[in-house]
């Protein structure tokens, strides 16, 4: 759902850069806070990065200025919750802007908002409260990819509509042309990619249980018969 460069007017492109940058910078410490505590976690991190960089990478075609992709946010937000993913986010939109010309610098803070912000957030939303509810984590990650991904392309859709009212109908009528035409690729495309994030956490699961429980993201229980997992292990680091 990357927002080309220069495809946002300015005032539009200033006002979601301004939206995003609080939970950008509030993110930036959160993973720095992540680091000191939790030395080893620094693999973890830069594969959740890795891993939305190169699912976010994968263009297809969509509605004029904009495309349609998997986010790879659900991965990141689930380990690490969502302002250290606003922060990954942000870097790999970045990078795809600078090397990939996927996205652009202008709309770098309308796309962070959309796949870096909002889509966590809603999605981590679900997974706490079907956590909650007593859920297994691998269908509880299932849900957080797949809202993230499609709340991500539903405030893209919002963005554009608010720059292209419709000539009839203004706001609404544009809204429910973009939403139409994303969801034909992204609802196909949350489900995969919801499926792909369960795969990785899976694994995840096996050879790196001692970091996810350290991290919070698994509890005791939660790990599965014949994991890498040494009890009671922490590695926090105290400031």
């Amino acid at each position: 759902m990357h927002i080309a460069e220069g495809f946002l007017p300015p005032a539009h492109a200033v006002a979601w850069t301004v939206a995003a940058a609080p939970f950008v910078i509030h993110g930036a410490r959160q993973v720095a806070v992540t680091v000191k505590r939790h030395p080893s976690s620094g693999p973890l991190l830069a594969a959740a990065g890795a891993f939305s960089f190169v699912m976010s990478a994968i263009k297809l075609p969509s509605v004029t200025g904009s495309s349609s992709h998997p986010t790879g946010t659900g991965l990141g937000t689930a380990i690490f919750k969502p302002p250290v993913m606003a922060f990954l986010g942000t870097i790999v939109l970045l990078f795809q802007a600078l090397l990939l010309a996927h996205g652009g610098i202008t709309t770098l803070g309308a796309n962070a908002f959309s796949m870096a912000i909002a889509g966590p957030w809603a999605g981590f939303a679900v997974f706490f409260a079907l956590r909650k509810a007593g859920l297994g984590v691998l269908p509880a990650v299932f849900a957080l990819a797949f809202v993230a991904d499609l709340v991500t392309y539903v405030v893209t859709s919002v963005q554009l509509a608010l720059a292209f009212p419709a000539a009839d109908g203004g706001f609404g009528e544009s809204l429910a042309e973009f939403m139409g035409v994303f969801a034909l690729t992204q609802v196909p495309l949350a489900i995969v990619e919801g499926l792909i994030t369960v795969v990785i956490v899976r694994v995840l699961m096996q050879v790196a249980s001692s970091e996810l429980c350290n991290l919070g993201f698994l509890t005791g229980r939660d790990v599965p018969a014949g994991a890498d997992h040494r009890s009671g292990e922490r590695e926090e680091v105290q400031s």
